[in-house]
């Protein structure tokens, strides 16, 4: 498609499933080894989160995501699960889940929580049972087992590398390999075997029974595999792929898909939770982690009797460039609208480095798979103001949209990190090739001048900190973003995201519809729309550009606009007079 529309054209986000909360709710996500400490043991934790709550209702927030609590042995931190039905010690007990969940649910608040159905835990029960059963044994059935290949099956069924690097095959004592996507620690299952199908609904139900509001499927294209399991030489196509500048729907058209994503048969497993969910009051959902392209695949999962939303991972990737958000902003729009969906849209998660770190580096498109003291080192300053700028435009878009928690700080990645430190395991199976995860994951600070920051505390909020050192250190330029440094300071990030999450519920802008406006000049750096009454400017060019008339309702700076024109990496909100 091209990389803009024409002044004028109308790309309308209504669906049939209108009513619904999800379709224009912001869903601020939590990590929660790195949101709130409550015991002071250096995690956070479920009580942590539940003494938050009063601060995430204050910010505007319709709905909180957390990421995996399950117990684990945190190979990769919760994403492998040893117990679907429980919480893992660490984060608390399942009484503190409903505790928090009641009273996120008594503030008006929703609650969506990870399932990770693609693998689990080495050291979940199937897991065990099935190292120690033979070959062709039924416990065997539940994951991905299969002979080598060579002269004693000495080499590894298939080429596939795994997305955390190395191998995607593990050995076992009896010579048979074991599939593993990401971690060793992290067996896939074999979702062709009906008892896996049913333990997952089972597990649905579970966590649907105690009254959580959905569910983030993490993986969520790649739980069936391609039949034979054939090698596949392509490109890798998780996080970090960054599509070229110059490249054309014909050539991502005939890009391969790895036959361990995406594959059909994923879509009717989504048909029946759909139907499970149906079971239950209360307009309950389903987002797809899916690193899928082009936008049409990755609306499939979203079509009326599969998922309700899908991560916009294009939009993320986008970067800080006119060109390419426009052209995500409007295809994103049209193939949602094909299928009754709404549109979501994100700038930073647990996976990729902060965008106000990206938005600062030489190239403000790019998408490294971790930034450290050795790499080249962001302007901050840069990065923050248009990180700023982002977030304003990327709330005034019709849909859901998602907050990683420190965005409303502006919070960057710890790029200084020590590799001493790092717990990610994509750091240790590439021999540090890729810095990891860990930057974006450092905990919360919440006090400018207490110990941690903050993070651990005991006590009531005026009472000092107390506790273990959180459990990945902060760096000291943690101070100015920390949170009693900005609520209710003017021109702070809170204050900012704050007053324009009101300002989108006021206007419902969620529940509107886009307009590319007059002065829409991707060409030249200038993202320009309407939705409602709204119109909305983002200067991503050079020099300075001309508002047209109008009264700034919002601003993503206190010195964006000069005079008539709103400055480069700046963006506003305006009203007519």
């Amino acid at each position: 498609m091209t990389a803009s529309k024409p002044s004028g054209s109308l790309i309308s986000d209504q669906t049939a499933r209108s009513a619904a909360w999800w379709k224009d709710a912001v869903i601020y996500q939590i990590y929660p080894r790195s949101f709130a400490d409550g015991n002071g043991d250096g995690m956070g934790d479920l009580p942590g989160i539940t003494r938050k709550l009063p601060y995430l209702a204050d910010l505007g927030v319709d709905a909180v995501w957390l990421s995996p609590f399950y117990v684990s042995p945190q190979a990769d931190a919760g994403y492998d699960v040893a117990d679907y039905r429980d919480v893992d010690p660490r984060f608390g007990t399942l009484a503190d889940f409903d505790l928090m969940l009641a009273e996120v649910h008594e503030r008006g608040l929703r609650v969506i929580v990870d399932l990770v159905p693609n693998h689990t835990s080495d050291e979940h029960e199937w897991f065990k049972a099935a190292i120690s059963s033979p070959k062709g044994s039924p416990e065997r059935g539940r994951y991905m087992f299969r002979e080598g290949r060579g002269e004693n099956g000495e080499l590894p069924p298939n080429n596939w590398q795994s997305v955390f690097g190395g191998s995607a095959w593990t050995r076992v004592e009896d010579g048979q390999w074991y599939l593993h996507l990401f971690d060793t620690r992290q067996p896939d299952l074999n979702w062709e075997n009906p008892e896996v199908r049913e333990e997952m609904i089972s597990v649905l139900r579970f966590w649907l029974d105690r009254g959580v509001d959905g569910f983030r499927i993490d993986v969520a294209h790649g739980l069936v595999k391609a039949e034979g399991l054939p090698d596949w030489s392509g490109r890798e196509s998780m996080v970090g792929e960054v599509k070229t500048p110059d490249a054309t729907e014909e050539a991502e058209a005939t890009e391969p898909t790895p036959p361990y994503f995406d594959q059909p048969g994923v879509h009717a497993i989504y048909r029946e939770w759909n139907r499970v969910l149906a079971e239950y009051p209360g307009d309950r959902m389903l987002v797809a982690e899916a690193w899928v392209e082009p936008a049409e695949r990755l609306f499939r999962y979203v079509r009326p009797d599969e998922m309700q939303q899908a991560f916009n991972f294009d939009f993320l990737r986008a970067g800080w460039d006119a060109r390419r958000l426009t052209a995500s902003i409007t295809e994103s729009l049209e193939q949602a609208g094909r299928v009754g969906a709404p549109s979501t849209w994100v700038l930073s998660n647990h996976d990729t480095v902060r965008h106000t770190t990206r938005f600062g580096l030489p190239d403000p498109t790019t998408l490294p798979k971790g930034v450290g003291a050795q790499d080249e080192q962001p302007d901050d300053a840069l990065g923050l103001r248009r990180g700023r700028a982002a977030l304003l435009t990327m709330l005034a878009l019709p849909g859901s949209a998602y907050l990683y928690q420190g965005d409303e700080l502006g919070l960057p990645e710890h790029t200084l990190l020590d590799d001493d430190v790092r717990q990610d395991p994509s750091f240790f199976r590439t021999n540090g090739a890729e810095r990891g995860r860990d930057g974006c994951r450092v905990p919360l600070p919440w006090k400018a001048q207490a110990p941690g920051f903050g993070f651990s505390n005991q006590n009531d909020d005026d009472a000092p900190s107390t506790g273990a050192d959180p459990w990945l250190p902060q760096p000291p330029a943690f101070a100015q973003y920390a949170v009693d440094a900005q609520v209710g300071q003017p021109g702070s990030v809170h204050s900012l995201v704050k007053d324009t999450l009101r300002e989108r519920a006021a206007r419902r802008a969620g529940r509107g519809s886009l307009e590319w406006a007059p002065t829409h000049r991707p060409d030249v750096g200038v993202v320009a729309f309407v939705n409602g009454d709204v119109t909305v400017i983002a200067n991503m060019g050079r020099q300075p550009t001309e508002l047209p008339a109008g009264v700034v309702v919002l601003a993503s700076a206190p010195d964006a606009v000069q005079g008539t024109s709103l400055l480069p990496d700046n963006a506003v909100w305006l009203l007519p007079r």
